[in-house]
């Protein structure tokens, strides 16, 4: 718990930041979104996770009945909210909530989104555990993760020392192996894997797995 109260003053910090800068690799980004619409229905109930400042969510609103988009971040989930309202977008609720925190009835959800955000998180596997419960039966789980074990050796000797100043939140620094496993050991199976980057090596698989 700790911990979350002190990543989520990290992002409260970084939201304005955050939401004012340029998507890296737009290409690429185009790319996942086109790949997750492909696993959505009219009728589908969406629960996002590590929402950010709303951007993801708002793209996907228009081919789903409904979103729930959560992060931990007060300040990012309040720009997220402003957003939905100017775009005058009804069908998405931004929260501040974990998935372990989400009040709802197993099996609430066809589809749980997790972007740029599972190697963020300390408790991974009680947040993957929660994701499973949130999901119907062979409902789809959809996520793109930096595996960071497998990006260059500069970040991977920035981040600790980022990290005692202040200057960065937890990371876990996966590998694609490791983050695979993870999720069939929560009880998935993992149905596609692709890798979207529209330059240089792609560390970042993008993955969609079945709840079983």
């Amino acid at each position: 718990m700790a911990q979350i109260v002190n990543d989520a003053r990290f992002w409260d910090r970084s939201a304005r930041k955050y939401a004012a800068g340029p998507i890296a690799d737009m290409a690429g980004y185009e790319r996942t979104l086109e790949r997750t619409r492909h696993h959505l229905k009219d009728g589908d109930a969406v629960f996002e996770f590590g929402c950010g400042t709303g951007t993801t969510a708002l793209r996907l609103a228009p081919f789903v009945q409904r979103i729930v988009a959560t992060d931990i971040s007060g300040e990012m989930i309040a720009i997220a909210r402003g957003k939905a309202e100017a775009a005058g977008c009804s069908h998405v609720a931004f929260k501040v909530a974990t998935p372990a925190e989400m009040p709802c009835p197993d099996g609430t959800f066809d589809v749980v989104l997790g972007f740029n955000v599972l190697h963020l998180i300390a408790a991974r596997e009680a947040a993957l555990a929660s994701i499973h419960r949130l999901l119907k039966p062979g409902g789809i789980f959809i996520s793109k993760t930096p595996c960071l074990a497998e990006m260059n050796l500069f970040l991977r000797l920035a981040v600790p020392l980022m990290q005692r100043v202040g200057k960065a939140p937890y990371v876990s620094f996966l590998s694609t192996e490791e983050l695979e496993r993870e999720i069939a050991a929560a009880g998935f199976e993992i149905i596609e894997r692709e890798h979207h980057a529209s330059r240089g090596r792609d560390a970042r698989p993008f993955l969609v797995a079945r709840k079983r």
